[in-house]
């Protein structure tokens, strides 16, 4: 089985204007509410592609219970902790002449209740794989990820780790089995900035040798870089089409890349399928279907990746 954890899950509610000028009454032309957080998005992406999972993390007030019914109404399975005051996030997402986001800080989350996840998390079995993705609220450490990481490091686990900064590079020692950065988070980590794939392969391989297992660099529209456990360094370009949406692209990457790779144990469909399930989230105004991304590698199945 494979478990998500969003620490930090919200309800975005996106709306469309004509103009978007502070100070001024605006109207709307377009709405839309859906629910979000790295873990959910990606719990959400891997049911789309027929891989179960269930969903776990902190949810409170009546949106709380909003995100739990979206996530059963995509057939997710839910496991959430329910906290007694606050409610989620609510993001608001202007979309206009230019962009603006608000995005919310979320509950406080006591530490009785980060025992009771502990106890949820001790109950995973040998084999199964655990998706940590996001950024956490306020309050809690910087080193969540590690102490989640050393409280399972007696089992058979497969932890998949997408968080930028110290949330990543601190819980490296615990040998995660994939971790996602993008090429600005992987540069971030270096102070540097990385365009090629060689220099991207080049700190990839440190991050290895520092623990991750493989490194998977998503790199916009050029593609992604996958640095396997065994030695290999494989590109591969994006597919073509038209960007429409960002938002929970790397998602749909960390989602494909484990259905690829649970379906067979090979890591280019897992490239394959990571990068065509990211494209195709990109190419959408929402996360990406089954079919779109079934198209999308369909498409690319004469693309040939590059062993560096």
């Amino acid at each position: 089985m494979i478990y998500t954890v969003t620490f930090n899950p919200a309800i975005d509610y996106i709306i469309k204007t004509d103009k978007n000028t502070v100070g001024n009454v605006l109207r709307t032309s377009e709405e839309a509410i859906t629910v979000g957080g790295k873990g959910i998005n990606v719990s959400i992406v891997l049911k789309r592609l027929g891989i179960e999972n269930t969903a776990l993390g902190f949810v409170a007030g009546f949106s709380g219970n909003e995100i739990e019914r979206l996530l059963n109404a995509e057939g997710v399975k839910t496991d959430f902790i329910h906290l007694e005051d606050g409610y989620s996030r609510i993001n608001v997402k202007i979309k206009g002449e230019t962009e603006t986001e608000i995005n919310a800080k979320g509950p406080n989350i006591p530490p009785h209740y980060l025992d009771m996840l502990s106890d949820k998390l001790e109950k995973l079995q040998d084999g199964d794989c655990l998706v940590l993705a996001g950024s956490v609220p306020k309050g809690i450490s910087s080193d969540i990820y590690c102490k989640i990481m050393e409280q399972l490091s007696h089992k058979d686990l497969k932890i998949v780790l997408d968080a930028e900064g110290d949330l990543l590079v601190k819980a490296l020692k615990y040998k995660p089995f994939l971790i996602k950065p993008n090429n600005h988070e992987l540069g971030a980590i270096f102070s540097k900035e990385l365009e090629s794939t060689d220099e991207i392969a080049k700190y990839a391989a440190i991050l290895q040798k520092d623990g991750a297992q493989n490194v998977l660099v998503s790199m916009g529209a050029k593609g992604a870089l996958l640095a396997t456990d065994d030695g290999e360094f494989i590109h591969l370009p994006t597919p073509k089409g038209v960007l429409k949406n960002s938002t929970g692209a790397g998602d749909s990457s960390v989602a494909g890349f484990l259905s690829g790779y649970l379906k067979g144990g090979d890591y280019e469909d897992a490239l394959l399928t990571a990068v065509c399930s990211g494209s195709a989230t990109a190419f959408s105004k929402s996360l990406a279907t089954a079919e779109e991304i079934s198209k999308l590698i369909k498409s690319m199945k004469e693309t040939k990746p590059t062993h560096i």
